[in-house]
């Protein structure tokens, strides 16, 4: 009996095959999870929820990240840095 194996689910066609009985050993399927928010939304709430406990503790003394008339730009150049204050690196400014 000859048939086309085209899902690859029937056996071997051939009755004198003698395959291999040893189990296959697999890795565990590797997930990566999906976020809601892109990695740049994630760094402007940090930016956000940072500006917003310096300003309640009174430390907000610089230029804010969403004072976008500080940050224009032409077309064709870059968009000035974002620099909060000196001697300050958050896990987001990195």
């Amino acid at each position: 009996m000859d048939k086309m194996d085209t899902q690859g689910m029937s056996g071997p066609v051939d009755p004198n095959y003698k395959g291999s009985n040893k189990p296959q050993k697999h890795k565990p399927w590797e997930i990566t999870p999906h976020r809601l928010h892109t990695p740049q939304m994630v760094k402007e709430l940090k930016i956000l929820i940072n500006e917003v406990l310096d300003e309640r503790e009174g430390k907000f003394n610089y230029t804010s990240y969403f004072d976008v008339d500080k940050y224009k730009h032409y077309v064709g150049t870059e968009e000035p840095e974002y620099k909060p204050k000196e001697n300050y690196n958050p896990s987001y400014y990195q």
